[in-house]
Formats: C-alpha cells, structure tokens, sequence
C-alpha cells in the first residue's frame, strides 16, 4: 500500500465504523437496555395478631384480628372466628372463669348505637357471639377503653377487642376488696364498701396506692387523682347516677383527712353504665358496687 494512500483508508475505516455504529445503536436501538422501572413498594403495617391467655389453662393465636368499620359496632371475625369459638368452648368447660371483654373506640368516631360508647357497644357485639356458640352470658362483662390513634387507619379500626379471662369471683366485699393489686398509680384500683357503710374497706394494696399517689400528687401539681363511683343494675337510672357520685364524694372526703389536696381530687358517677361484671348473678352486682381511683 502506497503511503499516500494511508489517509484515505483510514477515513474509510473509520466511516464504516460510525455508519454501523448509527445504523446499530441510534436506528435499531440495541446498543443499550433501558433502565428497570423503578417499583415503590407501599408497605402496609401489620395488625398486631389476637392473643388470648388464661394461664396454662389457655392459649389462642390468631393469624389476624378483629376489623370495625370508623364509627362501626359490628366486628369483622373472619380472621377470629376459630379462636373465639375455643374461646367459648373453654369458657362453657370451666363454669367458673369469668370474661371481660373490653371494645376500643376513639374521640373521633360517632356513636350512633344505643350503648354508652361505641367500646361497649363493639364488646357486646362480641358478647353476643360468645353467647351464639355456647358461651354463658352470665359469666361475661363488657367494658370499654378510650383509645385515640393506635390503630386506627383512615376509615377503619384494626383490633379493637381485648380479653381478661378471670377466676371466680370473692363471695363478700372484703374478698373483693383485698383482691385488688397495686401496681401503679396509673393502673385503676377498685375500693369496695361494707355493708351499709360509707367508708372503704382498707386493704394494704389501697393504702399503698393512696401513699403513692399522694406522693406523686405532691410532686405534680397539675395531675388530678380521679374517683369513679359505680353501682348495680338494682333500681332506676337517676337514683343509681345519685348514689354512685355519692360514693365517690365519700372517697373523697376520706383520702382529703389522709392529707391529699381537695384540688387534685375529681369525682365522677356513672351509675350502672360501666359494670365490670355481669349484673345477672349476686357476686357480679357485688363487685359493680365499687369506686375505681386511678391518677390522669
């Protein structure tokens, strides 16, 4: 090859090589692979599974839980149902346990039911199933829980039911009285009452909580100890408000000589709204007669 040929070839050379690098890469677009599509995952949180224990004697797991519409009474069991029905056999085998089943409702919802809360009114729904399956209604209690945020999605509830299954209950109010365990200031205690007497039965569990929260009121001057009183379903709606805000009045007077400020002390009567236990048998009405103290 002539030297002054060189240059012509090497244009030509590299001519072609553009010509099959456009033909290639710009016409037939196959010299790179487009990215992947980018996938955003949107993870929804689990709802925490249902658990119900009673000691060695029990011990249900559900793969779910239960679902209420916002504002909603009527539970969605679908993911429940095989445990409650174990819950309802167990409870018909051992006459003697007690239920609480307590229904979770938040600020933000309507009560459109005739229940004093949407808490109570998703506990009886559950109530009545227990029932529907075998489940004595004697031994079951409803009770409710003011619950705002944990939860609760846009438009719905998830969970919302818990469950204490209980041993039989004490045959007298001082039985009552000194089954009561302090735990905190925060946790409510129930004071239960002689007969035909308005001082509450003394017991070690509520001297320690009225020196604890004694203390604790001291030291926060912006907490108030809240008295509860609650009665049975034995008389008329209005005589049962008077009497249980009655009993709390009671408490309160007593824990003021025993030196906590009258100021940090509220009272409260819901009458027979929020039984703890079933009113249908003697030691269910014994134990609603109480005043629950516990520190907001």
């Amino acid at each position: 090859m002539s030297n002054n040929n060189a240059p012509w070839w090497i244009a030509l050379v590299v001519w072609m090589g553009l010509a099959a690098y456009w033909h290639v890469c710009q016409i037939k677009e196959l010299c790179y692979e487009p990215a992947p599509a980018t996938t955003v995952v949107v993870e929804t949180p689990e709802t925490d599974p249902l658990y119900i224990r009673d000691g060695g004697g029990l011990d249900l797991r559900a793969n779910g839980n239960f679902g209420f519409a916002k504002s909603g009474a009527e539970a969605d069991m679908s993911r429940v149902r095989a445990e409650l029905d174990s819950l309802a056999a167990y409870l018909a085998a051992n006459p003697g346990k007690r239920l609480n089943i307590v229904g979770s409702y938040s600020s933000a919802e309507t009560n459109a039911t005739t229940f004093t809360d949407l808490g109570i009114a998703r506990a009886e729904n559950v109530k009545a199933y227990l029932v529907s399956q075998g489940a004595n209604a004697d031994v079951l209690a409803t009770s409710s829980q003011l619950v705002d945020g944990t939860g609760f999605g846009a438009d719905s509830l998830r969970g919302g039911i818990d469950f204490v299954v209980r041993d039989p209950l004490p045959d007298s109010e001082e039985g009552l009285a000194n089954a009561q365990k302090y735990e905190s200031v925060f946790k409510p205690m129930d004071l239960y009452f002689p007969t035909a007497s308005a001082s509450y039965i003394k017991t070690d569990a509520n001297r320690k909580f009225v020196e604890e929260a004694q203390k604790y009121l001291a030291a926060n001057q912006g907490k108030k100890l809240l008295l509860t009183g609650h009665t049975d379903n034995d008389g008329d709606d209005d005589t049962n408000m008077k009497l249980s805000k009655q009993r709390a009045e009671a408490v309160k007077r007593q824990l003021i000589r025993l030196g906590i400020s009258a100021q940090q002390l509220v009272t409260d009567g819901k009458g027979e709204n929020q039984p703890k236990e079933s009113n249908d048998t003697p030691e269910g009405r014994r134990a609603n007669r109480r005043v629950d103290i516990v520190v907001q």
